[in-house]
C-alpha cells in the first residue's frame, strides 16, 4: 500500500509540475503580444492606411512697405487696417509719391510693393516686377463749388487743360477765370488724363500743382473758378464732379464703354510675393473684399472689364 501511495504521490506531483509549466508558457505569450509594437498608420507601406496629420496654421508676422499711387490709398490703407487687425503681428505701411514713385521703389527693392494708376513702361521690363491688378478706379474731372456748369465735352476739357480756353463763360458758365490744378509728372493720374482727355497734348504751365490726390481735392474745393481730376473717392463736397461728354460717372457706364475716364489699378511687386507681401495681396483679391469692400471704398472690382 506504502508503494501504491508513492506512486501515487509522484504522479500528483508530476502534474502539478506540468501544469506550472504550462502556466508560464501561456504568461510569456501574453506578454510577448503586448509588447509587440503595432505598425505606424502613417508609414504608407503599399496597401496600409496612410494618415494626414493636419496642417498647423501658420503665423503670418513681418513688415510691408507700399508706396505710389495717391488715387489708390484709399484702397491700400482700408485694406492695411483690416488685414493688421486680423494679423497683429503683421505692420503694413502704406505710402502715397504717385505711381512713378511707386514704380522705382519696388524695381529699387526700397518698397515691397509700388502701387500704380498706369502699367509699367519699357524702362521697367527688365526689372523682375510681376502685376497684380486689384481694382478700377473711377476718375472725374472736378470743379469748384461755384463754377455752375455740370459737364464738359471732350473738346471743351482739353482747351481748358491746355490753356486755350481761360474763362467759364466760354463753356457756358459764370465769368470767372479759371484756375487749373495739376498733380506732378509723377502722377498716374496727371497721366491718364493727359492720354484719355488731351490725347497726349501737354498742360498749360499755368495753374497750380500739388502732390496728392487728397491735397488736388482741397485747393479745388477752396480756390474759386477751379478745376482739377481725381479718382472718385475723393469726390466729396465742397467739390462736384462733373459729367463727361454728357456721362456721368458709375459701375453701369464704365463697363458699358460709355465713361472712359477710369484708371485700372497695379500693385507690384519685385518677383512673385512672398510671406506677408503675398498675404495682403492674396486678402485684397479674395472674393470677399474684391465682392464688397472694393466698391464700399468706391473703386470698382478688378475684374469688371473681363465680365
Amino acid at each position: 500500500m506504502l508503494k501504491q501511495l508513492s506512486k501515487k504521490s509522484l504522479n500528483v506531483a508530476m502534474i502539478m509540475v506540468l501544469s506550472v509549466g504550462v502556466l508560464a508558457a501561456c504568461g510569456q505569450k501574453t506578454d510577448t503580444a503586448q509588447q509587440t509594437p503595432k505598425p505606424a498608420e502613417n508609414s504608407g507601406a503599399a496597401g496600409g492606411t496612410t494618415t494626414q496629420q493636419p496642417a498647423k496654421s501658420e503665423t503670418i508676422e513681418g513688415t510691408v512697405t507700399a508706396s505710389g499711387s495717391s488715387a489708390l490709398l484709399p484702397l491700400v490703407k482700408a485694406a492695411a487696417d483690416e488685414f493688421m487687425k486680423n494679423n497683429p503681428k503683421v505692420t503694413i505701411n502704406p505710402t502715397a509719391g504717385g505711381s512713378g514713385k511707386g514704380l522705382k521703389d519696388v524695381a529699387d527693392g526700397t518698397s515691397n510693393i509700388g502701387n500704380s494708376d498706369i502699367e509699367a513702361g519699357p524702362e521697367y521690363k527688365d526689372k523682375g516686377l510681376v502685376d497684380h491688378v486689384v481694382a478700377i478706379a473711377p476718375f472725374a474731372l472736378i470743379v469748384n463749388k461755384d463754377v455752375t456748369i455740370d459737364n464738359l465735352t471732350k473738346a471743351q476739357a482739353t482747351d481748358i487743360f491746355t490753356g486755350k480756353i481761360k474763362n467759364w463763360k466760354e463753356v457756358g458758365g459764370p465769368d470767372k477765370n479759371i484756375v487749373v490744378v495739376h498733380r506732378p509728372d509723377s502722377s498716374g493720374s496727371r497721366a491718364l488724363v493727359k492720354k484719355i482727355v488731351l490725347d497726349g497734348q501737354e498742360f498749360t504751365k499755368d495753374g497750380v500743382t500739388q502732390e496728392s490726390s487728397g491735397a488736388m481735392a482741397t485747393t479745388v474745393g477752396q480756390t474759386p473758378g477751379a478745376i482739377g481730376y481725381v479718382d472718385t473717392p475723393y469726390v466729396k463736397d465742397p467739390i462736384k464732379a462733373l459729367k463727361f461728354e454728357g456721362v456721368e460717372f458709375s459701375k453701369d457706364n464704365i463697363k458699358g464703354g460709355k465713361y472712359p475716364l477710369y484708371g485700372v489699378e497695379h500693385m507690384y511687386t519685385k518677383g512673385e510675393p512672398t510671406g506677408a507681401t503675398k498675404a495682403f495681396l492674396d486678402f485684397i483679391m479674395s472674393p470677399e473684399f474684391q465682392g464688397k469692400r472694393v466698391e464700399e471704398l468706391k473703386f470698382l472690382p478688378a475684374d469688371l472689364l473681363k465680365k
